[in-house]
């Protein structure tokens, strides 16, 4: 399993990527492998102003649906529309195609409180 060092991690299994004051955010390796195969990822709160640890979205799998927590205080500005027609980029490549949503930060210093790699993968054991 994949815990790059450049994200930070929440205990709901999201990854959270900063570049100055937007985030890209998506599931990780390990929620990706427990959901097993996704067919559909369903977003529909762009430009909302969500706080941290509400639901974003969902995400379903043959098995299960599972809802989406954002990790810290934003505002909703885009989804990546390559997964309405592709959602199996989420198991594929969960840090890179599977990307799910784009995020302008509310604070950004928020997102030091978040698990580095290695709290995040001591914690999925």
């Amino acid at each position: 399993m994949q815990f790059p060092d450049n994200l930070r991690y929440t205990k709901d299994h999201e990854w959270i990527k900063v570049e100055g004051n937007i985030a890209t955010i998506g599931v990780t390796d390990f929620a990706q492998r427990e959901l097993g195969d996704i067919v559909f990822v369903d977003v529909n709160t762009v430009g909302k102003a969500l706080k941290a640890n509400e639901i974003f979205g969902s995400v379903e799998a043959v098995k299960t649906v599972s809802d989406l927590y954002l990790p810290v205080d934003g505002t909703i500005t885009e989804v990546n529309s390559a997964l309405e027609g592709n959602p199996e980029y989420v198991n594929q490549d969960p840090y890179g195609q599977g990307w799910m949503i784009k995020m302008e930060l509310a604070n950004p210093a928020d997102v030091d409180a978040l698990m580095d790699a290695a709290a995040y993968e001591q914690s999925v054991g």
